[in-house]
């Protein structure tokens, strides 16, 4: 037997034996754990999305869903029951596809590195979808620290839906396109910063890429009160992808995912409204320029903004689509004035 069957054989022994309250997707083709993939319930609420092990919760699994779809990569995996999904393993077909190059536009040293990509975001209330935004953006980065310098948007669109309310007694109506951003990429290019922090830091060596989890919570035990609503269990997850066995520089990076999670309500409301934001970027493109003077847009919420019908590219990380599935006529595109 090959030494890959037989680590996939112990691991699968391992999971069955010491977590029998979660569900691990493993992919098919390399029998490695699948992150990141999105659990869609038939209303269209998401219900659960794998950590860096492929885990998720098996409580957030209710038969009162009947069916549900897997979405991995920004694609549809297919419709599974209840039951297909109350195991401790199940391995999916991830249709896994080629990473897409990064074009190195620029090989010289110089002042700047400028990331070019793909990005979307979208928040949930409740688990059900409140606002969407994708579009183009470059990244500037001061090339002799990593930090990140400026985030330009060159192109972007914005759906809405049609029912969001502002009450402001009913935290659970309201719209929060003001959470609506895109990734951070803080540290993405120096990721020993983390270490240094209090974070949980988790690595997963895959068969193309590597990956990193990086997590931290606050406000666990008790909730802060402010103006009269109520804030409580922060959580954050980044997961930065690289090269496989690189150095895991910013020459190296190939995604990043960002999740944010907050439970939040006015003090009259009986239960907490749980907010989560997902923040995804694809680098298509990466230059070394002594120049930092950027085309940008500035980011208005209510409009889209647009010249080219860029969500039709193949690599494009199109999750309106999947949304639209679901919401038909109540997601809205905002009109485009570009």
């Amino acid at each position: 037997m090959k030494k890959t069957h037989l680590l996939s054989l112990l691991l699968i022994l391992f999971i069955n034996i010491f977590n029998a309250q979660t569900t691990t997707f493993i992919s098919e083709k390399t029998n490695q754990p699948l992150p990141k993939v999105s659990v869609f319930g038939k209303d269209g609420s998401i219900v659960a999305y794998s950590d860096i092990d492929g885990k998720i919760e098996r409580e957030k699994l209710t038969p009162s869903q009947e069916k549900f779809q897997l979405v991995y990569d920004n694609l549809l995996l297919g419709t599974f029951s209840f039951t297909e999904l109350d195991q401790d393993v199940v391995k999916l077909n991830d249709r896994v596809k080629d990473i897409e190059a990064v074009v190195i536009k620029n090989n010289k040293p110089a002042k700047y590195v400028l990331i070019k990509g793909n990005f979307n975001a979208y928040v949930t209330l409740n688990n059900k979808l409140n606002c969407y935004v994708d579009g183009i953006v470059t990244y500037v980065f001061d090339n002799k620290t990593k930090k990140v310098k400026s985030t330009n948007i060159e192109q972007y669109r914005i759906f809405r839906l049609e029912n969001a309310k502002n009450e402001k007694k009913e935290m659970g109506s309201w719209d929060y396109n003001a959470f609506l951003d895109l990734p951070a990429l803080k540290n993405v290019g120096n990721i020993a910063e983390y270490k240094n922090k209090k974070a949980t830091i988790k690595e997963l060596k895959g068969n193309t890429k590597d990956e990193i989890e990086i997590t931290g919570s606050a406000l666990q035990e008790k909730e802060l009160a402010l103006f009269g609503y109520r804030l409580y269990d922060i959580k954050g997850i980044m997961n930065h992808s690289y090269d496989k066995g690189s150095q895991k520089t910013l020459r190296d990076f190939l995604e990043s995912n960002e999740i944010s999670f907050i439970k939040l309500k006015h003090k009259s409301e009986p239960n907490y409204n749980q907010v989560i934001v997902y923040k995804n970027f694809h680098p298509t493109e990466l230059d070394f320029s002594d120049n930092n003077d950027v085309e940008k847009l500035k980011f208005n919420k209510n409009i889209s903004q647009y010249k080219t019908n860029y969500w039709e590219d193949a690599s494009f990380p199109n999750m309106q689509t999947i949304f639209s599935s679901f919401f038909k006529e109540d997601l809205k595109e905002k009109e485009n004035k570009k």
